[in-house]
């Protein structure tokens, strides 16, 4: 599956959501359940957590770390992402190297290496009731 990028994505593996949250990603959706549509979505491998801005989405890689995910690494003298990764796809993709992902320019999306690219998943797949 492949998740539609928005503005500025801050991209988690769901599995690396399980690590670190009390309860994983179930409880993680449950406490999180009036997001999902706006500024979260996800398929069965990424989570998107939006934002709007450079600071929104440093703010957003903080909480994360708080949890205790690790944004970034240098490998071989380059920094990269690990746990994490801050797309941006008006310009062109991941905003440093990062091992696990893949951007699909032409649909604007992101998929976890390794796993299909389709269907697109995006917030509409996330609307709340009116």
């Amino acid at each position: 599956m492949t998740v539609r990028c928005e503005c500025i994505d801050v991209i988690i593996p769901i599995a690396n959501i399980d690590r670190v949250f009390p309860g994983g990603f179930a409880a993680f959706k449950l406490q999180n359940a009036p997001l999902f549509g706006g500024c979260l979505w996800h398929d069965d491998y990424l989570l998107r957590d939006g934002a709007m801005s450079p600071m929104d989405a440093k703010q957003a890689v903080a909480s994360w770390e708080q949890y205790g995910l690790v944004a970034l690494e240098i490998e071989n003298g380059i920094q990269k992402w690990r746990d994490l990764c801050v797309v941006e796809h008006t310009c062109g993709g991941p905003t440093l190297p990062c091992d696990w992902i893949e951007f699909d320019r032409d649909s604007q999306s992101v998929y976890l290496k390794g796993q299909a690219r389709a269907p697109i998943v995006g917030r509409e797949h996330f609307a709340q009731p009116d």
